[in-house]
């Protein structure tokens, strides 16, 4: 008879060079298998096609994985020109040909149509609701329905290489981008079709891929090794003000009550003893008023 796995509390940030093929929450799962971690959460998905940085939060680290889902993100893009599919990457299936009458000139040209603020019709390939149901049920079905287009903002977008039909891209982009729908409307400025080949996400925030990890790495090297790979939950605040409170203070903050301030109105990460207590916001009076507060051992 197998043994129950001992789980046990873990409180940390993992950076996760997810591979492709595998779903968000199953890197998940088997990176916290790997660290018997009793509490596990992730920033956000990033599709099975796609590889690289997948942020994960274990124990009290969970409290702020939601301050993650609004960053700014990184990718690389491949496209194959000339070739649209019904998903709009290269797991679905092929509905259109079209010829690739452009050279790199041309699709330089276009790139720029689609830098700074641009709007976009998110794809039926979505996890996006329509009463209670995700797109891609509905597009499964072969049901298509109207969805409202949505103001989004490209930072860069540089073409890294161009060769025949096919290019790769440099896309740093805000919340909600669909990259998928930039390649197709990017095919559609060029008349002619794209969609997505391959997707590496290298960067969320300030947090980058060249600091990540991956899950054979993580399985081969000992136990005792892979702590050495958790950074500190506030990893996920570092875009926010810090905050220092006194002991007494500190003390009423962790309990849940107001404390006053001389910090700007905002949110901010909150210390005391150079430890943190947790996520807070001061109103326009200095009151600093406990958002999210860690437990403590």
């Amino acid at each position: 008879m197998t043994a129950r796995k001992a789980w046990r509390r873990v409180d940390g940030v993992l950076l996760l060079d997810k591979p492709t093929g595998m779903s968000s929450n199953s890197a998940l799962q088997a990176a916290r298998r790997l660290f018997s971690a009793a509490k596990a959460g992730h920033t956000g998905t990033l599709d099975p096609l796609a590889s690289g940085l997948l942020p994960l939060c274990f124990g009290e680290a969970t409290k702020f994985s939601v301050d993650l889902l609004a960053a700014d993100k990184t990718y690389e893009a491949e496209l194959q020109f000339g070739v649209r599919t019904d998903t709009g990457d290269a797991d679905g299936a092929v509905i259109m040909h079209c010829p690739v009458d452009f050279g790199e000139s041309e699709l330089a040209a276009a790139l720029h149509r689609f830098r700074g603020p641009i709007r976009q019709i998110p794809p039926m390939y979505s996890a996006l609701k329509r009463d209670g149901r995700p797109l891609y049920e509905l597009a499964r079905q072969g049901i298509e329905v109207e969805r409202e287009a949505r103001e989004v903002t490209v930072h860069e977008l540089r073409l890294l290489n161009f060769s025949g039909d096919r290019c790769r891209l440099r896309i740093a982009c805000s919340k909600g981008t669909y990259v998928r729908s930039l390649a197709e409307d990017l095919g559609a400025a060029l008349a002619s079709a794209a969609h997505l080949t391959a997707l590496r996400r290298v960067a969320v925030g300030a947090l980058s891929i060249v600091d990540a990890v991956t899950l054979d790495q993580l399985a081969e090297m000992p136990e005792s090794d892979r702590a050495a790979w958790l950074l500190a939950p506030d990893t996920l605040l570092q875009s926010l003000p810090a905050v220092s409170l006194d002991g007494p203070a500190g003390l009423r903050f962790v309990h849940g009550n107001p404390v006053t301030t001389a910090a700007l109105p905002g949110r901010c990460r909150v210390y005391a003893d150079a430890c943190l207590l947790g996520l807070g916001e001061v109103d326009e009076v200095g009151n600093l008023r406990p958002r999210r507060v860690l437990s403590v051992r």
